[in-house]
């Protein structure tokens, strides 16, 4: 069976074909995540953050109907302006090439473009999952089941506290998927170290990780890799105050009938207003840091794979 190729940058291409470090980044962080102009340092910030670690930024998006794993910085500039762009899981990426749409790719669909290019390390912000209700909504992110059936390792700060952490953990395990903490025994809630959930395995080093990774690819198990790093302590807001703030915003969009595709993009938002941009400034810095870890793993990966 033939699978469709993704357009690659010239940058990524060479890295490629050297069997260099890369690492892939998500778009819809661009599109969706954060109002311009802090949309675009961000990205710009996050590739610095990936190259002085050694590593090749692949940022993944659909431009005009067409798959592309690295954008150059005039079309990041671009995408991070675009008006109308449709925010695509792995299930839309056909009907956006149809349509020509332009696209930031979500956890789930930059994890499928990844693998087709060819690139095993992603890094992101944090991971959809089991929404709180899931058991009345069947609301659960596809990021869990593409972590389950693609050999993406996905660098994360865990999951955002307004899901259910304790069912998304499950849903891993039944997925087969390894949740490997980075320096730590507790699972990460995104905004803060700590969820009071205990990730399945900890792992101190880069290097323990990407050979973690090189053992599980050679078993052929076929899943990806959960990596949760928790932001960093000077950046990380206090659980009363992120879990009030999220309450509330919850609330609010659960008075308004906002779900689905909506519900995580309005939520950010609101969260920032309520908090008055402290939320902003702390997901900027785990995404950064997230990236910090990503590029190491990929630079250690690399060497494991010449080896």
């Amino acid at each position: 069976m033939s699978l469709l190729k993704p357009k690659l940058s010239p940058e990524v291409l060479e890295a490629l074909a050297n069997g260099g470090a890369i690492v892939a980044l998500e778009s819809t962080i661009i599109t969706h995540g954060m109002p311009y102009p802090a949309n675009l340092e961000t990205a710009l910030s996050v590739e610095a953050v990936v190259r002085e670690n050694g590593a090749v930024p692949a940022t993944i998006a659909v431009i005009d109907g067409e798959l592309r794993v690295g954008l150059e910085h005039d079309e990041l500039e671009k995408l991070a302006q675009a008006k109308g762009v449709v925010k695509a899981s792995g299930r839309d990426l056909a009907v956006a090439m149809v349509r020509g749409q332009t696209a930031g790719t979500t956890v789930s669909a930059t994890m499928l473009l990844a693998e087709l290019a060819g690139i095993e390390i992603f890094a992101t912000g944090g991971v959809g999952g089991v929404h709180r209700g899931a058991e009345q909504t069947f609301d659960i992110s596809a990021d869990l089941t593409e972590l389950g059936r693609t050999r993406t390792a996905v660098v994360c700060a865990g999951v955002k506290s307004i899901l259910d952490i304790a069912k998304t953990l499950e849903y891993l395990e039944t997925q087969r998927v390894p949740v490997i903490a980075y320096g730590t025994e507790d699972f990460p809630a995104f905004f803060t170290r700590q969820s009071g959930y205990k990730a399945d395995h900890r792992l101190d080093t880069a290097e323990e990780i990407a050979s973690a990774m090189h053992f599980h690819h050679q078993l052929g198990t076929g899943t990806g890799l959960l990596i949760a790093n928790p932001i960093p302590e000077e950046a990380a807001l206090t659980p009363d105050f992120i879990d009030g703030t999220i309450a509330d915003a919850v609330r609010e969009a659960d008075e308004r009938g906002i779900g689905r595709k909506e519900l995580t993009p309005f939520l950010l938002a609101r969260i920032n207003e309520l908090s008055k941009g402290e939320s902003l400034k702390a997901n900027i810095e785990l995404v950064r840091n997230n990236a910090r870890l990503a590029a190491k793993m990929a630079v250690a990966y690399a060497a494991l794979k010449k080896g």
